[in-house]
This record gives structure tokens, sequence and C-alpha cells, in this order.
């Protein structure tokens, strides 16, 4: 019996460890919205973004998109476009309002050679091109299966953080899906953003890194 447990243990680990480097290596395959790192404390980071080109659409249900809005964006990167051009993709997902609710906007971006070439228009209607202006952002990284409850907890805890060290942020807050569907949730990258929205506390979040690296 104990053979047998020991046995399902090691194989459930292995299990788990394949599945992992699974992920990462299909994660890497992908191009990834660039940001620089400010300053980290563990599963939070203040992060300056570049200005960033998407493809968006609206959806009327979930992070998965299962109202069609993935597949609206999927359709235009495979040709859907002005161009009849094939556009990798990326990632992350971007997704701003309530998840789970209606109203939220589901954005693809564009990888840099595209947006400096000249994203091409949608064929249709339900996608636009929306330019995501730069900025410095707080932002929390969390496994599981994104939804409503999941994203508004760790805004929550972001908050906190933020509060603790005299941020300000803006009123909403933006969620970003880094894996495809049928990811396990242990082990998919969900994050949560707010933007900074004070030039003061941004200048001082920069000064604390100044020191810590000092």
């Amino acid at each position: 019996m104990k053979r047998r447990m020991i046995y399902w243990a090691a194989t459930l680990g292995i299990v788990g460890v394949a599945m992992a480097a699974w992920t990462m290596t299909a994660r890497a395959g992908y191009e990834s919205a660039e940001y620089e790192v400010i300053e980290s404390d563990g599963n939070i980071e203040i992060r300056e973004y570049p200005d960033l080109m998407l493809a968006a659409t609206d959806s009327k249900m979930d992070s998965q998109g299962r109202d069609g809005s993935f597949m609206r964006l999927f359709r235009y990167i495979s040709g859907a476009n002005q161009d009849d051009q094939k556009i990798a993709m990326t990632t992350p997902v971007f997704m701003e309002g309530e998840i789970g609710k209606s109203d939220v906007s589901m954005g693809f971006v564009m990888p840099k050679e595209v947006a400096a070439q000249g994203v091409p228009e949608p064929k249709g209607e339900g996608v636009e091109i929306r330019k995501r202006e730069g900025g410095r952002f707080a932002v929390i990284r969390f496994p599981g299966r994104l939804d409503t409850q999941l994203a508004k907890q760790q805004e929550t805890k972001l908050r906190k953080w933020m509060e603790a060290r005299g941020l300000s942020g803006a009123a909403k807050a933006e969620a970003a899906g880094y894996d495809p569907p049928f990811t396990p949730a242990p082990l998919r990258r969900n994050e949560v953003l707010i933007r900074l929205t004070d030039a003061e506390n941004l200048e001082a979040a920069t000064v604390r890194e100044t020191k810590t690296d000092g």
C-alpha cells in the first residue's frame, strides 16, 4: 500500500513538472508586450509600459471570450483584415472592465514589427484598432481561472499595497491573461494592472527603486 502511494505521488509529481515545463515552453513561443520593472515586491511590481497597439473587441461574457469575442480577434489576426495579413499571436490578452460582466473590452497586442509598419484595418464589424497609452502601472500576478471574483480579490490586494506606499491609481483596473483556455488553472499566469495617476507618486516609486539598488 505504501509503495503504491509513493508510486502515485511520484507519478503526479512528474506529470506536474511536465505540465509546468510545457506551459513555460508554450509561453516562450509568443512575443510578449514589453515593459520595464521599476519596483518588485513578491508577486507585485511597478512597471513602465510603452504605447501598445491593440486589436480590440467588446466582450459580453468572460475572459475566455465565450460570446465569440476571442474568435473575432483570432479571425482578424488570421487574415480578416484589409491587407489579408496573418499576424502572430502575442501575450498577454488585455481585458478592461469587470470580467464576467457586460461591457468588457478584450484586446490582442500587435507585434512590434506590425505596429511599426502600420496595423491593418479589420474587415467587417466588431474589431477595431486601439492605442493603449503607455505609462506606469502597479501589477499583481497570480494563478487560477480568471473570473470576476478572483480578479476583484487580487485588485483589492493590489490597492491595499498601493495605499500603504502612498500610490494613487485609476478607478478602473485592467486584467491580463497569458495562457490558452486549456491551460490548467494552477499553471496560468494572470495579472491585474492599475495605472498610476499621480506624477508625484510615480517619481516616489522611482526614488524607492534607486535607493534599493544603491
